[in-house]
């Protein structure tokens, strides 16, 4: 009998009818004994990934708010006779206070790069990002995630903290650096998905993962504010100190106390062990060293979350790598403000992302919607809304507050995405989902390399016309990604992702 690989859009409609009634989530419905959720093992990991990638989006960010007392202002400004540069008058507290803070301590260097250098630096980690996140998936799903997640944050951590000493070089060997940061760092998304194949039982998936997840909008909240203090105070190199310091502390932490699965970790109880080996079932847990490369090539679910991630992240990558060049060059904030306001639409972001994911369980808990329509409406509230938002910001003109709030609302919103499209992976093939996440990623990752550099140029004379069309952009491509899953998109098991037999598949993971 042939087998279709084919996705519940193009299925039966029997098939669509019990999509939402996947083995895993059926065996969750089973009388099992559900340990308590607090300070359980799998909590203590979900917190430690939230720090650990709180690091990684401190790494990650560091040089967007860096950059702006890296460089020499006055080789990168309009003339400050021309017309563009008074579209947004500078108040004179303003000049005292940003001259103030973007004189560096003495023996400090400063470089003269244009908008288009620093957009190529800016965008140089993701050129690094891209290669590893496919290899990083299939060996986290072959040996486990741990020693993958914590190994590429400490090779991160540890080429942050030679960032000065490449800059002193010249702007090549900074791109290299960075390039090489993001060759280390791709693979801890990768593998955060294939620990969560073999620890998250599937009505917890949700709230674990985007607890997890959420780390990345907090380290950017925190990394924008303490970056431009420690710039303030000692100096743009002393921000990279810090920052890879930091991730080599949590890296020794994390070998320390982390195990790739329940049955290997010392300190879990029995109970909760059971419970999540139960939960889980022989669909998740680890692959073997073969994986259907052709069925996943064809597979239109997983098509669909490609392209709606990359449409997503392009506009996240967008405000990650220039909103602190936007608010010094259009609003004309202050260092310290500047990093502030950078940091606060990531307050926002990290909330939400936590709060839809214990949304998103409790509708399938209470079996309200099926897992298809959480994740359609997660993605679509997550996406489409902040596209509106940012086409206003775009129309906010020289007002700050305007601006800020619009940017701030933006991110908010766009967190509740962290419950749909996101984790999309581990739904339709739990097995897989790290490789699944090691390839949308790669995919998802060229925004990042394509939007700073698509700043560079479309804002590269500083005005308002400039940044009303990087917002638009943003806006619009978004708004594509948000269509394409509500057509496309599934969360039902594909079937080349079901083992052929349970039953052996189980025995065998039991000795």
């Amino acid at each position: 009998m042939a087998q279709n690989y084919g996705c519940s859009i193009n299925s039966p409609l029997e098939d669509q009818e019990s999509e939402e009634n996947s083995p895993l989530l059926q065996k969750e419905a089973e009388q099992l004994s559900v340990p308590p959720k607090c300070c359980s093992v799998r909590c203590n990991l979900a917190i430690m990934m939230f720090f650990g990638f709180a690091v990684v989006y401190g790494l990650r960010v560091n040089l967007s708010v860096a950059m702006v007392a890296m460089v020499n202002g006055t080789s990168t400004q309009p003339d400050s006779n021309g017309s563009k540069a008074k579209e947004c008058p500078v108040s004179s507290d303003t000049l005292n206070s940003s001259s103030q803070i973007l004189d560096q301590p003495d023996g400090v260097p400063r470089y003269p790069w244009d908008s288009e250098t620093q957009g190529m630096l800016l965008g140089a980690f993701f050129f690094g990002y891209l290669f590893t996140q496919v290899p990083g998936g299939y060996l986290s799903g072959r040996f486990g995630g741990s020693i993958f997640l914590g190994g590429g944050v400490l090779c991160t951590a540890v080429l942050t903290l030679l960032t000065p000493l490449a800059a002193q070089l010249g702007a090549r060997w900074l791109f290299a650096l960075r390039a090489l940061e993001g060759f280390g760092e791709g693979v801890t998304f990768p593998a955060m998905m294939a620990m969560w194949a073999c620890w998250a039982p599937p009505l917890e998936r949700a709230r674990l993962m985007t607890l997890s997840g959420a780390g990345g909008n907090f380290g950017a909240f925190v990394a924008f504010p303490l970056t431009g203090f420690i710039c303030h105070s000692l100096g743009w190199p002393a921000v990279f100190y810090c920052c890879g310091g930091a991730g080599c502390l949590w890296a020794v932490l994390w070998f320390i106390l982390v195990s790739d699965e329940p049955r290997t970790h010392p300190r879990i109880s029995d109970q909760e062990k059971e419970y999540i080996i139960n939960s889980i079932g022989s669909e998740g847990g680890s692959h073997g060293w073969s994986v259907p490369l052709l069925p996943m090539l064809l597979s239109v679910p997983l098509w669909t979350i490609i392209i709606t991630q990359m449409c997503s992240n392009w506009s996240y990558y967008t405000l990650l790598t220039s909103l602190p060049t936007y608010m010094d060059t259009v609003l004309h904030f202050d260092l310290r403000q500047n990093s502030f306001l950078s940091a606060l639409p990531y307050l926002g972001g990290w909330l939400s992302s936590v709060l839809s994911g214990v949304i998103a369980d409790n509708l399938l808990e209470r079996k309200l919607l099926g897992i298809t329509a959480v994740r359609k409406i997660f993605t679509v509230i997550g996406m489409l809304l902040p596209a509106g938002l940012l086409v206003a910001v775009g129309f906010s003109g020289c007002s700050g507050i305007l601006a800020v709030t619009f940017l701030t609302l933006s991110i908010t919103i766009g967190g509740a995405s962290s419950a749909g499209v996101f984790m999309n992976q581990i739904d339709i093939a739990p097995r897989y989902a790290g490789i699944l996440l090691g390839i949308t990623n790669t995919f998802g990752t060229i925004p990042g390399i394509l939007a700073p550099i698509a700043v560079g140029y479309l804002a590269k004379d500083h005005s308002l016309v400039g940044w009303r069309k990087v917002f638009c952009v943003s806006a619009g491509v978004s708004a594509l990604g948000a269509f394409l899953f509500t057509l496309f998109g599934t969360g039902k098991i594909q079937r080349w992702a079901v083992s052929g037999d349970r039953t052996e598949t189980g025995t065998e993971r039991e000795h």
